[in-house]
């Protein structure tokens, strides 16, 4: 069985989430933080050293992920983690942003082969942690991933994390399949990972009985719209309503005492329930007043009705 992992998701998936969602819900085998972005200060921010202190992550099985172009910056910081006791970090060479690729980082590394190579010979030549590398297929054109595969395998990479998308295709659109199998066909010097529109348990299991060379399926929406997911693949039980609302009413309340407001911590909750709302029978008027709320008391009341009023479905419903 492959292992399963929690994708990063910017502003969602921090320590905090983290701790609450490994203690309602088990199975993930490791969780990735979002992107940590050193510069040439190399200082942690507070809000990345948060993330990533060992107290703060205590029994979760945590990869850090790091965004950067320049290898001495990267070197920094797999030196720091390592000193904190991490044995593996993660090279973020897909994140499609415009604002990242346009400085040359995430997926606008693959703009630059050369200089990629340059980096990656900077960082196996001195990285005293395991070095995991996330990608997608290239900028542009599917083909493109020929002459990055070439390059990732002259490196003892811990693990090759593909998503078959095109940076120009963000997330929109089916996965380019046909290139991921394909590069199963490979034979490859480090095992391969998937990351990409894994959404049930049964597409899931379904997904690594056809590819069993995969060694790892990266989670990321499929679990926020349904936080039991891996645990059913697994073939544990889903959510049930009372846990699932004491999971969302714990990360509240632990918002609210992290922004020292009930009013500011709806915006992460907001997001969440981007996803969260796929778990329940469609109802647009509910989810227009939980939307809509401004005030503590008017989120509260919203996501108190969908929990009491609508039907909790077995599978997340497809994003639209």
């Amino acid at each position: 069985m492959p292992l399963h992992d929690f994708a990063p998701m910017e502003g969602i998936t921090g320590w905090q989430f983290r701790r609450i969602h490994r203690r309602y819900f088990g199975g993930v085998d490791r969780y990735f933080s979002p992107f940590l972005s050193p510069n040439q200060h190399h200082v942690f921010s507070r809000k990345e050293l948060w993330d990533v202190l060992p107290e703060h992550n205590e029994g979760v099985p945590l990869v850090p992920q790091i965004l950067t172009k320049r290898a001495e910056d990267f070197l920094w910081c797999a030196g720091e983690l390592a000193a904190m006791g991490y044995r593996e970090v993660n090279l973020n060479c897909g994140c499609p942003s415009g604002t990242v690729v346009a400085r040359g980082k995430g997926a606008g590394m693959l703009l630059d082969l050369r200089a990629l190579e340059n980096f990656l010979d900077e960082v196996f030549s001195h990285a005293t942690v395991a070095v995991s590398v996330k990608t997608r297929l290239g900028l542009t054109d599917p083909e493109e991933f020929e002459a990055i595969w070439g390059l990732c395998c002259r490196y003892p990479l811990r693990e090759l994390i593909v998503h078959p998308r095109l940076r120009e295709d963000y997330y929109l659109g089916g996965v380019r399949m046909e290139c991921f199998d394909r590069l199963l066909r490979e034979t490859s010097p480090f095992p391969l990972g998937y990351n990409g529109d894994l959404a049930t348990a049964e597409q899931c299991r379904q997904f690594a009985a056809e590819r069993p060379g995969v060694a790892s399926l990266m989670i990321g929406r499929g679990l926020l719209a349904d936080p039991a997911l891996v645990q059913k693949i697994k073939g544990g039980a889903g959510a049930d309503r009372e846990t699932l609302r004491a999971y969302h009413d714990e990360l509240y309340e632990t918002y609210c005492r992290a922004f020292q407001s009930k009013k500011n911590a709806i915006r992460p909750m907001k997001e969440l329930w981007t996803y969260l709302i796929r778990l329940f029978a469609p109802d647009e008027r509910l989810w227009r007043e939980l939307r809509k709320a401004k005030e503590p008391a008017e989120f509260q009341t919203a996501a108190g009705r969908i929990f009491r009023e609508l039907e909790l479905l077995l599978d997340a419903r497809t994003a639209s």
